[in-house]
């Protein structure tokens, strides 16, 4: 399936039946933070060794505001890269356990994720509005997505699925994402739907 025949499946109207059902979700359409933690140690090391990616950003208090062209690069840029990255462990591709980087032909989680925001950094998106998170899957296995602020609520880029949800609609627990301030810097989140207990070193 092209991109283009993706994009004609109907999910480009997706946002509005989205922003339809706000009124009648019981959670906020943006994800609460709770005050600064410990950075995932991949991340940490990919700071380190890409320093320029990891600094502050500037004009990062309101979401951006979503546009229709904007709701079409998000989609996108999420088919994409789901469908030209196949996924494996950084066991398999480096022989360590965790490694994070910009994944060529294979990557896991995290490496998708880098991905998609450096494609929509380059599309005009902020880099405070594109924020790594860390979460918990339904088996309480650690997991990382991309999470896309906007004035309409924080949408979630997923390896493992192509369509793009408010976080609230996933089945995950959210524990930390980088701080919109500052892209080196990272932020535990209140999930509001569960209680979230400990953190993970993804």
């Amino acid at each position: 399936m092209t991109t283009k025949t993706f994009l004609k499946a109907g999910l480009i109207g997706a946002l509005f039946s989205a922003v339809a059902a706000h009124s009648a979700l019981a959670f906020p359409a943006n994800m609460t933070t709770d005050g600064p933690t410990n950075p995932p140690v991949g991340h940490y090391e990919f700071c380190r060794s890409l320093p320029q990616e990891c600094g502050s950003n500037p004009g990062s208090a309101a979401p951006g505001v979503l546009t229709r062209e904007g709701w079409k690069k998000i989609l996108e840029v999420n088919y994409e890269i789901n469908q030209a990255v196949t996924p494996m462990t950084d066991k398999e591709i480096y022989g360590v356990e965790e490694h994070w980087a910009y994944p060529d032909k294979v990557g896991d989680c995290e490496d998708y994720v880098l991905l998609k925001r450096k494609r929509l950094i380059e599309t005009g998106f902020s880099p405070a509005d594109l924020l790594i998170t860390v979460v918990l899957q339904p088996n309480g296995d650690g997991h990382a997505v991309l999470t896309v602020r906007t004035d309409r609520g924080d949408f979630v880029l997923d390896n493992m699925r192509n369509k793009v949800l408010l976080w609230s609609e996933t089945e995950y627990t959210y524990l930390k994402r980088q701080s919109e301030q500052n892209s080196g810097r990272w932020v535990k989140l209140q999930d509001g739907r569960t209680v979230a207990v400990g953190s993970v070193s993804q």
